[in-house]
């Protein structure tokens, strides 16, 4: 064959190549094989970094720092000295109340008297009387006179008894009464003390609040937790005493700084366990159970992948930024990687977005998302069988973002359309 002859059958050839390149690209239907594999079903959701906790310590009173013996990112241990106020005014409160704690009565009765030993001498001499009067009674010779007189004995004897007795009544209510008078009065001193002692141990504790002490331990940070760029407690100082300082001026809390009651001044950030609060929608949370794995994507990490496991979901429903029903999710965050090497450890606050795997299957028949359709109401796979199309009812199982798990309807190795399935129909030849 000549050079000419075999020039044009070669390109006679590709001619036909193209053609049948451009057919099959024309229509856009694309053959793939269901196959074995694992599937996520992963739901997306906004979320941050968060800290263990953080405490932030107000200035218990009005007054001036008098030392400051931490810097900012120093780690400190719960219960250490950070800083130590000095207000003039509380301190005047507690000596006051020391001093009328010291003044305050220490309590005692009144005593009441014996009142039954009076009592007891007059019934005697009264006794003594009567007897005698009936013995001199008794020496009267006259029958019916002696019999009077001895009458008007018992009869003043009897009456006499009655007085006493009532007069007993008397005094045991007046001694109770004056035991009554005397508990009171040592209750009422006892009471006033027990008020004084309270009084001064509240203004002895104020006084003492105003050494600030780190309620966790963790990192210091001046200034509560939302602050303005500056990021230091100048800015939140009281307007009384010292003016904002200017550009190039270190404006950190310093010794003789004034500070206003209510004023955050120091913050300490447990980081011991980072964690992230994710907003997961309500169509997804049921899904979202504690213990599902998660990888996640900081906006301040560009590249590196962070693992997180789901510690809790909340069961009261927040309102989304979007205006939908959303749900909190607690995560636990662990160490992140770049491709080369370990990633940062991240910061409280920082945005990040979170994919929770809430479900995984190993060894399912797959196929490419792609390749599901709707037909007649129900997910459908087309088929090649006998060298034709054909329209397959399936049962989805595990979704994942680009696969998803086939329950039933085809087989693994099963040759599908995986796109383009709206330029098919049924009976079609398949090229």
């Amino acid at each position: 064959m000549s050079r000419t002859a075999m020039f044009a059958a070669g390109s006679l050839v590709l001619l036909l190549l193209t053609a049948a390149s451009c057919s099959e690209e024309d229509d856009g239907v694309q053959l793939g094989t269901a196959s074995v594999g694992t599937v996520d079903e992963i739901v997306e959701a906004p979320g941050s970094v968060t800290a263990r906790t953080a405490a932030t310590l107000s200035a218990p009173a009005a007054g001036t720092v008098s030392d400051v013996l931490v810097e900012p990112g120093d780690q400190v241990k719960k219960g250490a000295i950070l800083a130590v106020l000095k207000s003039p005014e509380l301190e005047r409160r507690r000596d006051a109340a020391e001093e009328a704690l010291d003044q305050a009565p220490s309590g005692g009765g009144i005593p009441a008297g014996d009142f039954t030993e009076v009592r007891e001498r007059t019934d005697e001499r009264a006794e003594k009387a009567f007897q005698q009067a009936r013995t001199a009674a008794t020496e009267v010779t006259d029958p019916a006179l002696q019999k009077a007189l001895l009458q008007q004995v018992d009869t003043a004897r009897e009456q006499y008894a009655a007085a006493s007795d009532a007069a007993a009544a008397t005094l045991r209510a007046v001694q109770r009464g004056v035991a009554s008078l005397g508990e009171a009065v040592s209750s009422l001193s006892a009471a006033q003390k027990m008020q004084a002692q309270q009084a001064y141990e509240l203004a002895d504790a104020a006084v003492d609040a105003l050494t600030l002490r780190a309620p966790v331990s963790g990192v210091v940070q001046f200034g509560g937790p939302a602050q303005t760029p500056s990021g230091d407690i100048s800015t939140l100082l009281g307007n009384g005493g010292t003016s904002t300082p200017s550009e190039g001026v270190d404006s950190a809390i310093t010794e003789g700084s004034y500070v206003a009651a209510g004023t955050p001044l120091l913050t300490v950030i447990d980081l011991s366990r980072l964690g992230l609060a994710a907003e997961v929608d309500e169509t997804d949370v049921l899904l979202v159970k504690p213990g599902v794995k998660a990888d996640v994507e900081l906006d301040a990490a560009t590249g590196a992948t962070y693992q997180a496991t789901v510690r809790s979901v909340d069961l009261l429903p927040t309102t989304s930024a979007r205006g939908g029903v959303s749900y909190r999710v607690r995560l636990d965050l662990g160490k992140g990687v770049y491709p080369d090497g370990p990633a940062p450890a991240p910061r409280p606050g920082m945005s990040a977005v979170i994919r929770l795997k809430v479900r995984q299957v190993d060894d399912a028949v797959t196929v490419p998302a792609s390749a599901v359709v709707s037909a007649d109401g129900q997910d459908t796979v087309w088929a090649v069988r006998d060298g034709r199309y054909e329209p397959v009812p399936v049962r989805l199982g595990v979704q994942g973002e680009e696969t998803v798990q086939v329950i039933s309807g085809v087989d693994a190795g099963q040759q599908i359309v995986v796109a383009g399935a709206d330029q098919v129909e049924r009976g079609d030849k398949a090229r």
